[in-house]
């Protein structure tokens, strides 16, 4: 295969860069947390789902900056954009009725329930692998 010619090594680090930039942004999703030992067990997929599907459709039902992107932008397998996009129509309803710190709520608990029914929801996603 060889090195890349010159021009496309800048653009390749220059996108690098970028990407590196954005991920600053104050809407950007959060780091995840870093556990203070070095034995704790990664997180288990129904807890990735979790976090990262109520992440979303909470970014979605505030219609902040990034919620435009799209499934494969989110990280998000094909179950669990279904996931994000049942929370957020739960979502909008409960908001119209009590407001969106409410709405917030309700899409925690129901995208954990999902998550959890469905073990991470993660089967549809041809590009998972399981933890090694």
């Amino acid at each position: 295969m060889g090195t890349m010619p010159r021009p496309a090594r800048y653009a390749a680090l220059t996108l690098l860069a970028a990407l590196a930039l954005t991920g600053c942004s104050s809407s950007a999703p959060p780091p995840a947390a870093v556990s203070e030992s070095p034995s704790a067990s990664p997180s288990s997929p129904a807890q990735v789902c979790t976090s990262l599907v109520s992440y979303w459709a909470k970014e979605t039902l505030m219609g902040t900056k990034w919620s435009g992107l799209d499934w494969e932008q989110k990280g998000l397998s094909n179950d669990q954009y279904a996931i994000h996009e049942d929370a957020v129509a739960a979502g909008r309803a409960e908001e119209r009725t009590a407001g969106r710190d409410k709405a917030l709520e309700l899409i925690d608990r129901f995208v954990a329930q999902r998550c959890t029914e469905q073990d991470g929801a993660t089967g549809s996603s041809e590009n998972w692998r399981p933890p090694t």
